[in-house]
């Protein structure tokens, strides 16, 4: 809110009250867009190519951005909703750079978020799941069928495949029945 020039413009054209627009606020803001534009350039890269980007690119900018933090903290007042927003960042920095460190990571949690809308968008249905075992039983469902999906994996098929297999598969092997895996072997199979 403190850096939304759109927002403030629509509060404006609304005849309503608009917020001060914060000089530093958007001045944080303009830094982490500059992360973003680098993440959109990089998207569908392998992960290696995304760590030299973001070495490149974006650990410069943190570094600013975490030395522009660091600088004008102490002049603001803790109860300043800036301040908190602040506070909030700098407590998580090591959790926030942890894309600096691993071209796997996302520099957002969209798709994390993404994945449980369908929790929440059944949550009614789940009262209903009989008792809390009934619940944990679902619940580990889910969570396998969700697994699956973010390996690019067919849950049904997978799971069908697994089922058939498992009571006759090797305990010390249980890591190729894991999605990540049964699907080399599956795309083997299949090219066989």
């Amino acid at each position: 809110m403190l850096a939304d020039l759109e927002a403030s413009a629509r509060r404006k054209a609304d005849g309503k009250k608009t917020a001060p627009i914060s000089p530093f606020a958007l001045e944080i803001v303009q830094r982490m867009d500059r992360l973003f534009e680098v993440e959109r350039a990089i998207n569908g890269q392998s992960s290696q190519d995304r760590l030299a980007a973001r070495q490149e690119c974006s650990a410069p900018v943190v570094a600013e951005l975490e030395a522009l933090l660091l600088k004008y903290r102490p002049g603001l007042s803790r109860h300043d909703d800036l301040a908190k927003a602040m506070d909030y960042m700098l407590k998580r920095w090591p959790v926030f750079t942890r894309f600096l460190e691993d071209g796997r990571v996302c520099l957002t949690n969209n798709a994390a978020e993404r994945a449980l809308r369908g929790i929440a968008l059944g949550r009614k249905a789940w009262l209903f799941a009989g008792s809390d075992r009934g619940g944990q039983r679902a619940a580990f469902m889910y969570s396998l069928i969700v697994t699956a999906k973010l390996n690019d994996v067919d849950p049904q098929a997978w799971l069908a495949d697994v089922l058939a297999r498992i009571a006759d598969h090797p305990s010390h092997q249980l890591d190729d029945l894991l999605p990540w895996n049964w699907a080399a072997q599956h795309q083997g199979r299949k090219t066989a």
